[in-house]
């Protein structure tokens, strides 16, 4: 940065002197006292200090205080030793994940691989429906029966995974000698789409199904919950940019593609960043729930696989390893998305 004299002196033209600047002066007396002002602040809103606390614990004991265990990816894993006290062993299973040739890395880049589609297709079907979702909302005029739309859609988000996941599985049930295999099933197979052999053994039971399965269950779930930042955006718009519209005779959709959809602009692509900076971070829970030894081909991913050999194959290096892979990629992700979107337009994370 250019600095000028200006900034700091002023010059008497009466008695041919120069003297500071009164602006400086100010200056230097704000920064003089910056922090017994941050201190009056934190004295005077302390109550909203205070609320922060809670948060604060959490993330140390649920983000930070964990990243101690991430050195057991380069250590020699020992069930009696801190991870401390372990031999260090490099990039080891790094390279056996990666270049290891055997079953294992065979596994990791399959998981790996399911991952990424299952993310993916999350992103280019499930994206798009809590802005529809919103657009919609935004057009029932009735607050009462817009109220009961958007419980209905919120609802699914405030269900347990285990309940969530206990709904699909018998929608798509196999048979057996007491009950008929799942309503869904059914209504495939009535439709011709099916056979009654594959309605019969259960649609989770055959990996073609279950990237579909997982998909339309996680916009059931997700969906009406994540249209509330959309609709808050929508709300937002002045009136007189529709009646701006409307004297230019623009009808609704008109008025969707002109007004709405440009002034939620920003929030979209914010919320397209983060989107992509989860993309590979895919919880275990609901995978684990809905798979089974014979949909390992397409339902088995990294959370899952490292859980598998962390916790029953007793192998926590090779589990660290791989989830520490999966992370460093998806903060890779989120660099690059919101290094596009700064460049492409004026909207970013950071």
């Amino acid at each position: 940065m250019k600095v000028d004299a200006s900034d700091y002196l002023m010059y008497d033209a009466k008695t041919k002197t120069y003297r500071e600047n009164p602006e400086q002066r100010v200056r230097d007396d704000v920064e003089k006292h910056y922090w017994l002002h941050v201190g009056r602040t934190i004295v005077k809103d302390w109550r909203l200090y205070v609320m922060l606390v809670p948060m604060l614990v959490v993330f140390l004991l649920w983000r930070y205080f964990p990243m101690y265990e991430l050195l057991g990816c380069f250590k020699v894993y020992d069930q009696v030793l801190p991870v401390s006290e372990q031999l260090f062993s490099g990039f080891s299973y790094f390279k056996r994940l990666i270049a290891g040739g055997d079953a294992l890395s065979a596994e990791f880049w399959r998981a790996l691989r399911n991952t990424f589609l299952l993310s993916f297709y999350g992103l280019c079907f499930g994206f798009p429906v809590p802005i529809i979702l919103a657009l919609f909302f935004n057009e029932v005029k009735s607050n009462i029966a817009r109220s009961v739309f958007q419980v209905l859609t919120y609802l699914p988000k405030f269900m347990s995974t285990v309940v969530m996941t206990s709904l699909v599985t018998m929608l798509v049930k196999q048979g057996s000698l007491t009950s008929s295999y799942g309503i869904v099933s059914q209504l495939l197979e009535n439709l011709g789409l099916i056979s009654h052999e594959l309605a019969n053994s259960g649609l989770l039971n055959d990996p073609r199904f279950f990237r579909g399965i997982y998909q339309l269950s996680g916009i059931w779930e997700e969906a009406g919950y994540g249209s509330i930042v959309y609709f808050a955006a929508i709300i937002a718009i002045s009136p007189t940019s529709y009646e701006a519209a409307q004297i230019d005779g623009a009808g609704k959709m008109s008025q969707m593609r002109y007004v709405v959809l440009p002034c939620i602009l920003s929030t979209i692509v914010i919320m397209l960043i983060t989107k992509i900076g989860s993309l590979l971070s895919i919880g275990y829970e609901k995978v684990l729930l809905l798979y089974n030894p014979n949909t390992y081909v397409t339902a088995d991913v990294v959370s899952t696989f490292a859980q598998r050999y962390g916790l029953e194959g007793a192998a926590k290096g090779i589990a660290t390893a791989a989830e520490m892979m999966n992370n460093v990629i998806g903060m890779l992700l989120v660099i690059g998305a919101n290094t596009i979107a700064r460049k492409a337009s004026d909207v970013s994370l950071y």
